[in-house]
């Protein structure tokens, strides 16, 4: 490509290559093995034209040992008494902090000063490597905060981020996109990024921004697509399938080649290749080794659409329906007044769980321990000097205990720590709450303690509060898009980064704290809510929905629809295979769009059986499965489960039957209660895997036990019942769902 592009390869003179990220030096490596650089010019690009960074210091030194040893090898019989050359171009730095211009270590590395400054000084033609990928800590508790880069962040927001769409664009700051940013900035107006990075960036929602960046930066953009995304589920999973980098690494990979040619004037290209479905590790090692080079893909130019899609593109029908709801454009006309994710507590196993009794010991324990950390606090500042917010929250980082085991850290508890903010358990706050599709537990319904309630306090705002929302896969999800109604609490992925919209809203809607949560961050949310009147409760599809619906379904008896009817026709057409397979790529990325389609009360009425089933799923008859194996009537133990499987036949999984525990097996399950797929999975499979006993190894050691539920509720057969009431439910959905008409939407 350095070729084809600017008439120099890279034996060239003053084609100065850098891995910014070298790690152990592998790939200076293989590039001095590989033959490219001719035997004549060797010595001249080992000691002038060649560089590579590493911050970690063991790494550092391993590269370097690799790369001289390899240059050695390559030449001892060119020269047999050839004296020891080092190699200089290795820097130890943090390649980012370079860019700041801080690339100065302590008075004990002065060789290493000047060879950063040299570096520095220094055109760069290609950049190559394979960039850490790292968005974010995972836990606060982990305390290993993500180092700041004003100017290269600054860079980012002023092209990746306000080029795009999204509200929420930390992912923007990952370390692999940062190295893009810098990549791209190095080899200023003229030169090759070739990376081998996360792939998500190639259909991502918030990476619309960099896309669009990328191909206005770049005369050419060349993008080898390799999959391996272990975080989607079913088929999707299965058509993913083998990772590069083997099982360890969860995130897609994909090669990418950017290309800077002052000399080009027309827009820049895009140049795509898939790898390719179902492929193993192995398989999609040898293809890659089978091209051998970038001339041998078969690339297919791709042009992006107006929303900066490379792959995926929408269908431009979708625009022309109606949102159910709109955050970033007030002036939209949309379905709904509001809607919210689900509560995001970002300390599940703490704040859920299936016992009143275990979330209100656990989380007064947590809470006890946090306001002792509160005290120390207090008292270890006391004798410091008096510092700004940002200050204090840095001595709080450093005092506070981070054992897993007793509490777990979010940045606004930390903050509150800062604040000498203390608090109470209070019983009140323990209320059920639909945790995943079909499996409901205790939530501590609180604002401290939740990460972001969003604007569920205005949708329930006391635990009896009546209410119906409909709860959709949210942008950035993983898994293929779902829709399921719940009359409490929903959890924010109880449908994946689940968007939810209620039929009613009380009080005053602010939509704002659903990016900040900081609406009313000192209040009690039951103490402020309005009281639960017919006055305070309005409705939450507007008043001109029902008027256009009316108008546009005049001819069928459209005087006689309510904003009722409106949401349960929404709950059909969100069902529609015929919806969900033609809009498939718009669902991914947007919140939904209704068509009109040209049979309202056929969906309606669907949509509002639907809701029966999914509703009701906890009282409706229980399907009559077979059922081997005895149990005592109203005893406990008995009914008690450990983790339920699928029954086998020899060696084959048997879905017709579950075994519920050592006593009971279920068997008679028809095939068509595995095809009610919801949020990735078949409703059956949510509650086999959601019902079973759970201890948190890795951090809390919290034990949560779904046989606590039954016990409470003094019902010995809950969980047994569950399964037959599901397997029920699923039949009846699929039963309604094949009988939707085709959607025929009427064109305004």
């Amino acid at each position: 490509i350095l070729r084809q592009e600017f008439g120099a390869g890279l034996t060239d003179k003053d084609v100065h290559i850098i891995d910014p990220f070298t790690g152990t030096g592998t790939f200076m490596v293989r590039l001095l093995q590989s033959g490219l650089i001719s035997p004549e010019d060797l010595k001249r690009k080992y000691k002038g034209e060649l560089h590579a960074n590493e911050i970690v210091l063991l790494a550092y030194y391993i590269a370097a040992i690799n790369i001289e040893e390899t240059f050695h090898t390559l030449t001892k019989d060119a020269a047999k008494k050839s004296a020891y050359l080092p190699f200089e171009g290795i820097v130890l730095t943090d390649t980012f902090q370079l860019g700041e211009g801080a690339s100065k270590l302590d008075g004990a590395f002065p060789e290493n000063n000047k060879r950063a400054a040299r570096q520095n000084s220094i055109d760069i033609r290609v950049v190559v490597g394979n960039p850490p990928y790292s968005a974010q800590q995972e836990s606060e508790n982990d305390g290993n905060k993500n180092l700041k880069y004003p100017h290269l962040d600054d860079r980012i927001r002023r092209s990746y981020a306000d080029k795009s769409s999204a509200t929420l664009v930390k992912n923007l700051y990952d370390s692999y996109i940062r190295a893009i940013r810098w990549a791209s900035d190095r080899v200023k107006d003229r030169g090759i990024v070739c990376y081998v990075t996360n792939g998500s960036f190639i259909d991502a929602n918030n990476m619309d921004g960099l896309r669009a960046s990328l191909v206005d930066e770049f005369s050419s953009v060349y993008v080898f697509n390799l999959r391996g995304d272990a975080r989607t589920s079913g088929e999707q999973r299965r058509m993913e399938k083998g990772n590069v980098f083997g099982e360890g690494t969860r995130t897609p990979v994909a090669m990418t080649v950017l290309v800077k040619n002052p000399n080009k004037t027309v827009p820049g290209k895009l140049f795509y290749h898939d790898i390719g479905d179902y492929l193993s590790r192995e398989e999609k090692l040898k293809i890659i080794s089978d091209f051998a080079s970038a001339k041998s893909v078969p690339w297919r130019t791709v042009a992006p659409n107006e929303s900066h899609d490379w792959i995926n593109q929408r269908d431009p029908a979708f625009d022309a329906f109606v949102a159910l709801g709109n955050k970033s454009d007030a002036s939209e006309k949309t379905i709904f007044e509001t809607y919210s994710q689900g509560i995001l507590t970002a300390r599940d196993t703490w704040a859920y769980g299936f016992s009143r009794g275990g979330v209100a010991e656990k989380m007064g324990r947590m809470i006890a321990f946090y306001n002792e950390q509160v005290a120390g606090f207090k008292k270890y500042e006391s004798k410091l000097p008096v510092v700004k917010a940002p200050e204090r929250l840095k001595r709080v980082e450093g005092f506070i205990d981070t054992d897993a085991k007793k509490i777990s850290w979010t940045g606004n508890l930390k903050m509150d720590v800062a604040r000498g903010h203390s608090y109470e358990l209070s019983l009140e706050k323990i209320v059920p709450a639909t945790y995943r599709p079909f499996a409901k537990q205790f939530l501590y319904y609180d604002r401290k303690f939740n990460e972001r309630v969003y604007q569920m306090p205005k949708i329930f705002p006391t635990p009896e509060t009546e209410n119906m929302v409909i709860c959709v896969t949210g942008r950035g999800a993983k898994k293929d898009f779902s829709a399921l109604i719940t009359d409490t609490i929903p959890d924010y992925e109880l449908v994946s980064k689940g968007q939810c919209f209620p039929l009613y809203h009380y009080g005053a809607v602010n939509d704002a704290a659903d990016e900040t949560d900081e609406a009313s961050s000192t209040e009690d949310m039951f103490q402020t809510a309005p009281a639960e009147t017919e006055q305070s409760r309005k409705d939450n599809i507007t008043d001109e929905t029902l008027e256009k619906f009316q108008a546009v379904y005049t001819q069928s008896n459209g005087k006689d629809i309510t904003k009722a009817d409106i949401f349960f026709y929404i709950y059909g057409v969100l069902h529609s295979p015929e919806y969900k397979k033609r809009f498939e790529n718009d669902l991914k990325k947007v919140i939904p769009r209704i068509p009109f389609a040209s049979d309202f009360w056929t969906f309606s009425r669907a949509g509002r059986a639907l809701a029966h089933w999914h509703l009701g799923y906890e009282t409706v008859e229980p399907y009559p499965l077979t059922q081997a194996g005895e149990l005592d009537l109203g005893d406990h133990p008995h009914y008690e489960v450990q983790k339920m499987q699928w029954g086998k036949i020899g060696k084959e999984v048997d879905k017709s039957t579950i075994v519920y525990n050592s006593k009971v097996r279920l068997g008679g399950i028809p095939d068509e209660a595995h095809n009610y797929i919801v949020n990735g999975k078949s409703a059956l499979e949510w509650v086999m895997e959601r019902y079973q006993v759970t201890v948190d190894t890795k951090d809390s050691g919290i034990r949560n036990n779904p046989n606590e539920w039954a016990k409470e509720a003094n019902d010995p057969a809950y969980i047994l019942n569950l399964i037959k009431r599901v397997v029920r439910v699923s039949i009846e959905t699929v039963t309604i769902v094949k009988s939707l008409p085709p959607l025929n939407e009427i064109q305004l």
